[in-house]
């Protein structure tokens, strides 16, 4: 069975699951899931786990993200990108360097509220669900971080950036919020992501170019992390869940290694010993 990671660059229109089930399709693979959704309007990068590979999507989906953004100013739409129905118009009366500081003053740790039309969920139901039966609901802010702001382009009404963030952080958000804050409104109208993890948009492919030589294996896509071997006498016991005493003093997560060099899992030390964490 092939097992891994699979790195696409999606194109404009087409929603995330649509790429899962033509991928799926294409190779006729058991599982396939994608890493962090891209709204339809969005392209770039999209990472796909494959079969065994899904087991260990919750540790890239945790991952830090980077992206190439347009924010049209001047409109609010009613889904904060190009693609909802505009609902409020105004002048723009800022300057370049007004716009410029208020983009920068996203940088750092703040608490931002989602996107009315987003696929999280208020008692078991997504936002967007609710949106469009016109039912306004309130979902709590949530921790993000922007890391960085590069690479600015002012040439109003358009901004355009590219922008280093932490996991759940919506860039349709920041486009609304930059809107509000310089008083005129405004609505992401592009977005590219170029980065996910240490996997780059550079090494992507679309759907028809891609093959299973693509395919990045397990074990390389945790290249970055350190590693352990541990014995046949260990392997079982390991195995079945329990810990084990392998001396160690760090607490990160590790590649783990059987006595043949084979990867078969990733592992943490504890208190109680090192235990599995995800199992190959």
């Amino acid at each position: 069975m092939t097992n891994g990671f699979l790195l696409v660059d999606k194109e404009s229109g087409v929603t995330s699951s649509r790429v899962v089930q033509a991928v799926k399709k294409k190779f006729q693979f058991k599982k396939v899931g994608h890493l962090g959704t891209l709204d339809p309007m969005a392209t770039g990068l999209l990472i796909l786990a494959i079969n065994r590979g899904t087991k260990f999507s919750s540790l890239l989906l945790e991952s830090h993200k980077s992206y190439a953004a347009e924010v049209t100013l001047g409109v609010q739409t009613d889904t904060d990108d190009a693609e909802g129905e505009q609902i409020v118009a105004r002048p723009i009366t800022c300057s370049k360097e007004e716009a410029n500081q208020m983009l920068l003053s996203f940088l750092g740790k703040s608490k931002q509220n989602p996107p009315t039309y987003s696929a999280l969920k208020v008692h078991g139901k997504p936002m967007y669900k609710y949106a469009r039966e016109g039912i306004k609901v309130e979902k709590a802010p949530r921790d993000i971080e922007i890391k960085t702001i590069e690479n600015i382009s002012i040439n109003l009404p358009s901004i355009s950036f590219e922008v280093s963030c932490s996991k759940g952080t919506y860039i349709r958000s920041i486009a609304r919020d930059l809107g509000e804050l310089l008083g005129c409104g405004g609505h992401l109208s592009a977005l590219k992501r170029l980065t996910q993890q240490d996997f780059l948009l550079k090494d992507a492919k679309t759907i028809d170019e891609i093959n299973e030589q693509d395919i990045i294996p397990l074990e390389q896509a945790f290249n970055h992390l350190g590693s352990v071997h541990i014995s046949e006498e260990q392997l079982k016991k390991f195995m079945n869940g329990s810990a084990i005493d392998l001396s160690l003093s760090e607490n990160s997560l590790l590649r783990v290694y059987n006595s043949e060099n084979v990867f078969i899992a990733l592992g943490r030390n504890s208190s109680e010993g090192f235990k599995h964490e995800y199992l190959v």
